[in-house]
This record gives structure tokens, C-alpha cells and sequence, in this order.
């Protein structure tokens, strides 16, 4: 761990990252890649030690409420967070000052503040969304080693529907000839049904790899999965995406049970919802008796 000062904290969008790299251990993990020019090692996290301080000077700037996220780029609960408390700190601002928050984990720790996430919600929006890609515990613990495993963030999904809060599940990526199979897709779905998740993210069956992810994960596949590096390099090369073979059945199977079970499918619709702020009619009364 080490500290730097930020000269910002939200983007363009609205999204931040209060912490840089990464203690998860995904094998597939695109953040590790070149492009996004993270000058320390990857599990060195860069902790941004006035983030919260930028961020409450942003949130009382702002002439108009939005929708705060983050986690686009490094897990918002790595355990790191249970030492620091920086994504408690933000979404303290955001209930003080009457914004809306989502973020993306695969961590159950995000239970910890759901006091924070109902109080939001009570006023605003608060939206949880949820990587999910591997069914089977064990392969899970493979691909992600040091996470909440699928069926943890499962319960983690339960708990925050029976507290009223809205979940959005990511469905990738999925890995070629690893996870790519009828019944990995099958099991997340029916996680997901159960859950009662208001939408699901996929884009397609596969993955991308591109120079800093594309060599980690060839080396797990070297530690995990004997000769499947090979069969990569044989059937993709330097491809950039890359798509399961399996892409076609496995997106029919995720659209037709999405479409049975009520579940939001189309990417852009569960984005727009993401990004759009919606105030409680209760607190617009307020907000109008206030003015009286």
C-alpha cells in the first residue's frame, strides 16, 4: 500500500476509484493491462489519501444530483477497505448530501455498510451491481481466488433484496473452454432469478486480452489449467476479444431465461437505468414543504 494526493476524484460521468490496483487475484483481470498505465505493481494498492476530502468539495459543487459510482476499474470492498473505510466515508457524503450511489464488487463486504446503502435508497437510488461468472465453487476459487465465492455473493444478493436494494448482475467475463458450458450459465442464472436481480449485463460469451492482462493470465492458466495456454494461442492469437465457441447457444440460453423471469437483458436500457437519478416522492415533498 501506498498514498498519493489526487488532484481530482470524479469523472467526466461521475465514477471514481478511490483505490488503484487490485488484491482479488481474478486471473482474467483487464485493469491489469498496459493501457491504463499503472506505474506500481498491481497488488501494491495506491490508497488516494484525499479523496474523501475532493469528494465532498465535488458533491457540494454539483448544481444538479446524480448518480455517483465506482468500481469501473478496482474492487471498491478489497480487504484493504475494511482497514481504510473510504468507500463508507463516500457513501456517507453521498446520503449527507442527497446524491445516489452504485458500485460494482464481488465482495461480501459491501454488507457491512448495507445501513448506509437503505439510507440512500430511502431518499435516492442505490443500486449494487455484482460480478458473477463461475457456478462451480471450486473452478470459482481457481479463477478468483481471494473473493467471496459465487455462492457468497449469492446470499450477499438475497440480503440486499430482502432490504429493498436494487441489484444489476455482470455476466462475464466467461472463459473459453473453461466456463463457457450450458450448465456454468445455466446455475448463474437461476442465482440470479432467485435473487430477483432487476437486470444482467452481458455482452457476449468471452473475454478480452490485451498486453499486462493477456500475460498474467496465461501464467494462471500455466499454474491452473496444464496446456490450456496453448490451446489459446492456437485458437486466438493476440486477438484482442475473444469469443466462446459456445457464444452463440450460451447468449440464446441468457436472453430466453432473462425474458421468462422478468429479468433485464438489454445492456443500454440497464445502463440508462444506472446513470439516471430518481428522488423518493417522499423526499420531494419535503424538498416542496421546505420551499413553502
Amino acid at each position: 500500500m501506498h498514498y498519493v494526493k489526487a488532484k481530482g476524484i470524479l469523472s467526466a460521468k461521475n465514477g471514481m476509484n478511490l483505490y488503484r490496483g487490485c488484491q482479488h487475484g481474478c486471473i482474467y483481470c483487464d485493469s491489469r493491462s498496459k493501457c491504463y498505465h499503472m506505474d506500481h505493481e498491481f497488488e501494491d494498492i495506491e490508497v488516494k489519501e484525499n479523496a474523501i476530502e475532493l469528494l465532498e468539495a465535488a458533491l457540494k459543487r454539483k448544481r444538479k444530483k446524480c448518480m455517483i459510482g465506482t468500481g469501473a476499474m478496482t474492487d471498491p470492498y478489497i480487504p484493504l477497505e475494511s482497514e481504510l473505510g473510504n468507500v463508507r466515508k463516500a457513501l456517507m457524503l453521498a446520503e449527507k448530501y442527497g446524491y445516489g450511489f452504485t458500485l460494482i464488487t464481488k465482495s461480501d463486504r459491501v454488507l457491512r455498510d448495507l445501513d448506509l446503502l437503505k439510507k440512500i435508497n430511502d431518499q435516492t437510488k442505490c443500486v449494487i451491481q455484482m460480478t458473477l461468472t463461475t457456478y462451480d465453487e471450486e473452478l470459482c476459487k481457481k479463477i478468483e481466488p481471494n473473493v467471496s465465492t459465487t455462492k457468497e455473493r449469492f446470499e450477499v444478493l438475497v440480503k440486499l433484496k430482502e432490504a429493498g436494494i436494487p441489484t444489476v448482475v455482470w455476466l462475464c467475463p466467461i472463459l473459453p473452454f473453461i466456463n463457457d458450458t450450458v450448465e456454468n450459465i445455466s446455475g448463474i442464472l437461476d442465482y440470479c432469478i432467485k435473487a430477483g436481480v432487476y437486470g444482467i449485463i452481458c455482452f457476449e460469451m468471452g473475454m478480452t486480452l490485451r498486453e499486462g492482462n493477456r500475460e498474467y493470465f496465461y501464467e494462471q492458466l500455466d499454474r491452473h489449467f496444464p496446456h490450456m495456454k496453448e490451446k489459446y494461442i492456437q485458437t486466438f492469437g493476440n486477438q484482442y476479444m475473444i469469443s466462446s465457441p459456445h457464444n452463440r447457444e450460451l447468449m440464446k440460453l441468457f436472453h430466453r431465461k432473462c425474458e421468462e423471469n422478468g429479468i433485464v437483458h438489454d445492456n443500454q436500457k440497464i445502463f440508462e437505468y444506472l446513470n439516471t437519478f430518481e428522488e423518493k416522492e417522499s423526499v420531494r415533498q419535503l424538498s416542496l414543504f421546505d420551499c413553502l
